[in-house]
């Protein structure tokens, strides 16, 4: 009896899944089926279906494509990333008759592959005289989310595997040019066929050393040099372990005052207030070692968070993320949002025909799918910037509870009282940087989108006591 009804290839974007992928696809008896669950597409860019499901189907119901999955001749499987349908995940990793592959890659490797592919717009080499050249411009704040996406996602994958009493085959990306790991994947795979060659079909598209690959080299050593060691290539085995996100933090550099950010919260006026608190050295990024080391140095430290009333953070959300064309939007979601869940979101905002009434029907449409994606019911990632703030307190408690939890309407006075805890009488006036565009909550505010923020952010709600919105 076969140990295996199916496989998934858990991996990331740029970790050499696609060549991983050409080379199961060439043994006898296995068929991977590209990003299956890709909440964006089914399984590759222009596809239309997979073994015969549609991906309004799947969306519908991605365990009728799972079960066609396993029920399809040989031994079938997927690739799945941290961000694909994460209603797939639990029944995928509960189920010991699903074989698991986990690729990693050195992560500095792996971003700065994404960086050239982004520049150039080229994301498979077939052809060696079809390359185009580029370099990555390395930026540490986008990698220290890439690297906190990967480590999160790594150490889920080793607990649920720990918990269920399950192993996983571990490929490293320089493992993939190994005959002899391909054979030995398939054997692990009971799959008796093997392969005489690797798959060429494929070429490495940027061979070179990094410091050829980046432009700003040397900004980015230096960027690198304040993290802690740890080698992502060889998971399970790396620490720390850090489901905190440490990086987001910003501790004063005179004051003992640290600020834990809620995404999709006022966190400018914040900084603004501690930067004038410090002058030009406020508000630095640490590593958990180097905000342990603050703590020591800064006796007596206060730690504050600031709550944003669910309304009004779903609203700048939409605006900023959503709506938003030009940067910090969410392009990929925004174009899911509007084909596969009907969002009437207009090509460009600033159009004269999108108006407060058309402004007001996006913003409901998008509360509604808020609803569903917080409950688990869409196959889009549940994003910090719209995550429940009650389950972004719980995380911070992984490294440190704030002493604060202050509101948005209150900041001002709020922040002068606690900076008077710590020795300091006139502490800067907080300023007011935010304004959403190109309508403001106020414009469109009525009791039915009051009730349908509610549904959507229920527990929010209950757990800090908000009342209906009132304008400030």
């Amino acid at each position: 009896m076969a140990q295996f009804d199916y496989f998934v290839v858990f991996a990331e974007m740029r970790t050499g899944s696609n060549f991983l992928e050409s080379n199961l696809n060439a043994f006898d008896g296995l068929a991977c089926h590209g990003e299956a669950f890709n909440p964006h597409f089914i399984g590759y860019p222009n596809r239309d279906e997979i073994l015969g499901i549609a991906q309004a189907a799947r969306d519908d119901d991605p365990k009728r494509l799972l079960r066609e999955v396993k029920k399809a001749p040989g031994l079938n499987g997927f690739r799945y990333f941290h961000d694909h349908d994460p209603r797939i995940f639990d029944r995928v990793m509960d189920d010991p008759k699903c074989a698991k592959i986990v690729l990693t890659r050195n992560p500095v490797d792996s971003y700065v592959s994404w960086k050239i592919a982004q520049a150039t717009g080229q994301w498979k080499l077939t052809d060696s005289k079809a390359r185009k050249d580029g370099k990555a411009e390395f930026e540490a704040e986008e990698f220290a989310a890439h690297l906190a996406a990967l480590q999160s996602f790594q150490v889920t994958l080793l607990n649920r595997l720990q918990c269920t009493g399950q192993t996983a085959f571990y490929v490293a990306y320089e493992d993939l040019q190994s005959l002899d790991v391909m054979n030995g994947l398939a054997a692990w795979l009971g799959i008796d066929a093997r392969l005489d060659a690797l798959d060429k079909s494929l070429k490495v598209q940027n061979p070179s050393a990094l410091s050829d690959k980046v432009s700003n080299f040397s900004q980015m050593t230096d960027a690198l040099s304040g993290l802690d060691t740890f080698n992502l290539t060889r998971t399970p085995n790396f620490e720390p372990r850090r489901g905190a996100a440490v990086p987001t933090y910003h501790a004063s550099s005179t004051a003992p005052l640290l600020y834990l950010p809620v995404r999709g919260g006022p966190s400018d006026p914040i900084l603004d207030w501690m930067r004038a608190l410090d002058g030009a050295d406020a508000a630095t990024k640490m590593s958990q070692n180097d905000l342990r080391d603050w703590m020591r140095t800064h006796s007596g430290h206060r730690s504050f968070s600031v709550l944003r009333h669910p309304l009004e953070r779903a609203h700048a959300v939409f605006c900023h993320r959503i709506l938003n064309i030009g940067a910090g939007s969410y392009g990929g979601i925004r174009t899911t949002l509007t084909k596969r869940y009907s969002l009437p979101l207009p090509q460009d905002p600033a159009d004269g025909d999108f108006d407060k009434v058309a402004h007001r029907a996006a913003f409901a449409a998008f509360l509604d799918f808020l609803k569903a994606n917080l409950a688990g019911q869409t196959g889009i990632r549940v994003d910090p910037d719209w995550a429940s703030q009650a389950k972004i307190v719980e995380g911070f408690a992984e490294f440190v509870l704030p002493d604060r939890l202050m509101r948005q309407g209150t900041v001002t006075h709020e922040l002068a009282e606690l900076a008077a805890t710590v020795g300091i009488d006139a502490p800067p006036t907080l300023s007011d940087r935010q304004t959403d565009v190109p309508f403001q909550l106020i414009d469109i505010y009525d009791a039915e989108i009051e009730k349908l923020c509610r549904a959507a952010y229920a527990r929010d709600y209950l757990m800090f006591g908000f009342e209906d919105w009132q304008p400030s």
